[in-house]
């Protein structure tokens, strides 16, 4: 939760991106202290950064977003869908193209069947689970 809010606070300020990636970088150094040196060092307003670190509002986001990628089944980072297939953890490239061939010939055959080409990823979502 702390790295998230970290994230998301410093994207109150345009760097979420580079918060994000500073976390990936330094986890064993993610703490309180490190995550307002690191706001700093991004040219954030500290002040500001810290007010957003403490805002219920960002903690309730992340939650939902928490809430909403376990009833899907994501519980972990990474987590991929394709086409709404769920792959959790570091995959193989392999795996991918596998899922993705299949993926391809689906539609193929949704084309071949008529359903228009820009309404194929429609279709094949369609009786997914797209809310919380």
């Amino acid at each position: 939760m702390p790295a998230a809010l970290a994230a998301e606070a410093a994207g109150r300020q345009g760097k979420f991106w580079e918060m994000h990636d500073k976390l990936f970088e330094n986890q064993r150094q993610m703490t309180d202290d490190n995550f307002i040196v690191w706001a700093g060092e991004f040219g954030l307003d500290v002040e500001k950064f810290k007010k957003d670190m403490a805002d219920p509002a960002l903690k309730k986001k992340i939650q939902a977003q928490q809430a909403q990628g376990s009833s899907v089944g994501a519980r972990g980072t990474p987590s991929f869908f394709v086409n709404g297939r769920f792959l959790a953890g570091n995959q193989p490239a392999a795996n991918f193209k596998k899922i993705i061939d299949e993926e391809m010939k689906k539609a193929d055959k949704l084309i071949a069947a008529g359903t228009a080409k820009d309404k194929v990823y429609d279709k094949t979502i369609a009786n997914g689970k797209t809310k919380v």
